[in-house]
């Protein structure tokens, strides 16, 4: 049974990876603090505490922490930009007595995943490869032209569902046993694109073209994003030659939850009115 005397508090807690920390929570049972930049636009259920709070100033944050046994956090700001504050998030943390940190791996070194390593809490480093919820960028031009745009269409990802990093991360914020663990989170199976698409045109009840991008087509569609140069140069050598952790199933998810990690099935038919 949960201790609900516990509070944890996840920042973060509005983004894909973060809402799921919170539910995970809350149907454990336990007491939820969600740091937000923006509560009146937060949404949550009411069993949720939701606190104003913004990374990129500490001070903002320490008084979220009175109580606060587990604090899950991310790499980078609002404007995706590596955040610097981790020394200055951790102490106060430290001194309200936190005992358990959970950090969401930014794909590389980051000064806050530097600070939550050397902070004395006991830290879990939460690295899961692809999200399935990435799909969602699909979903404008599946609903519009039946048809999804994406480069390297063959090649494998072990994309896994947002819950299941929430159920991990609930996992380590809440019991003993994974300080200074890293661990890879991956869905069941490792797809291509084309399975991915072909999934989305099952679970929507209509096919779905593929056409499959050159590498320059793709480069401007992320500069009409707003990408810069550096962030495309990676995504698109990551999309080509996908490293072996990405596209390699890993138990994580089955070992610390007990149960099987979700399926891209079952997550294109929970998002199916998406593709409609």
């Amino acid at each position: 049974m949960a201790n609900t005397t516990e509070i944890y508090l996840v920042a973060g807690a509005t983004g894909t990876v973060g809402r799921q920390i919170v539910r995970e929570l809350l149907e454990r049972g336990h007491t939820v603090r969600a740091l937000t930049r923006d509560p009146d636009r937060a949404a949550f259920p009411d069993a949720v505490e939701v606190v104003r709070g913004d990374l990129t100033d500490p001070a903002t944050v320490e008084p979220a922490l009175d109580g606060v046994t587990g604090l899950h956090l991310i790499t980078f700001s609002h404007g995706y930009e590596p955040l610097e504050t981790g020394p200055d998030l951790l102490k106060p943390a430290r001194d309200a007595g936190v005992r358990r940190v959970t950090v969401l791996h930014g794909g590389g070194p980051t000064p806050l995943e530097d600070a939550v390593r050397g902070s004395g809490l006991d830290w879990t480093v939460l690295m899961p490869v692809e999200f399935m919820a990435n799909s969602v960028e699909w979903a404008e031009s599946i609903r519009t032209e039946d048809t999804a745009r994406a480069p390297f269409v063959d090649r494998l990802s072990a994309l896994v569902h947002e819950a299941d990093i929430g159920a991990v991360a609930a996992v380590a914020l809440t019991e003993e046993g994974h300080a200074g663990q890293e661990y890879v989170i991956t869905g069941p199976e490792a797809l291509t694109v084309r399975d991915k698409v072909a999934a989305i045109a099952a679970a929507r009840g209509r096919e779905v073209r593929l056409v499959e991008q050159t590498e320059a087509e793709t480069a401007d569609e992320m500069r009409a994003q707003g990408q810069d140069e550096d962030s495309i140069a990676w995504l698109l050598d990551v999309y080509k030659n996908t490293p072996p952790v990405g596209r390699t199933v890993v138990d994580t998810v089955p070992r610390l939850t007990g149960r099987p990690s979700r399926t891209y099935a079952e997550w294109a038919q929970e998002h199916a009115e998406l593709f409609r």
